[in-house]
């Protein structure tokens, strides 16, 4: 199950502004949604912006302790006004939108992600979708989580690293 920070926002969170108040509710109620999902036996992705960390520490307060994992895209605030599909960046930078991500509200870095996923190489390159979806499913058979393919189920990894690739693109990095 994916919970995207854009869909959300547009339904069980539409009443929401961007306050820290608002953003701290967005998150809290983002984290119910997904440990009840955690509950009913989902695997459950949340792609959005939390930009706070004790709001994130609250969410993973609140679940088991293997049903959290936190994996932080470290995209350089530069890649991340570059891809900007919808001019939020611009308006931001213009004036026309107060407290952004970023621009005029602070990130604070997650202290101990359990996954990092560096956009940017030592060698100034972006890294692509493939490799942080690499980095992600390494992670998780690592732990235990998935278990790697067996070779009569081989035509079925690149459909789950496909899959995977594409949730990795889905989050907007901050």
């Amino acid at each position: 199950t994916l919970l995207d920070g854009d869909n959300v926002r547009h339904g069980l969170n539409c009443n929401l502004g961007f306050s820290a108040e608002d953003r701290e509710e967005n998150v809290r109620r983002i984290g119910e949604v997904a440990k009840l999902m955690v509950e009913a036996g989902l695997v459950t992705l949340a792609s959005f912006i939390s930009p706070y960390r004790a709001d994130r520490d609250r969410v993973r307060a609140r679940q088991k302790p293997r049903d959290f994992i936190e994996i932080y895209m470290k995209v350089p605030l530069e890649v991340c006004e570059e891809r900007d599909c919808k001019g939020l960046y611009k308006l931001a930078r213009a004036g026309k939108i107060k407290g952004f991500t970023g621009v005029d509200d602070p990130y604070e870095e997650p202290e101990n992600p359990e996954v990092v996923l560096e956009a940017r190489r030592a060698d100034g390159s972006l890294s692509s979708p493939e490799e942080m979806a690499a980095q992600i499913m390494c992670y998780l058979e690592g732990h235990g989580y998935l278990r790697a393919p067996l070779s009569n189920n081989a035509v079925k990894a690149p459909l789950r690293l496909e899959r995977l690739e594409r949730l990795v693109a889905v989050p907007e990095a901050v």
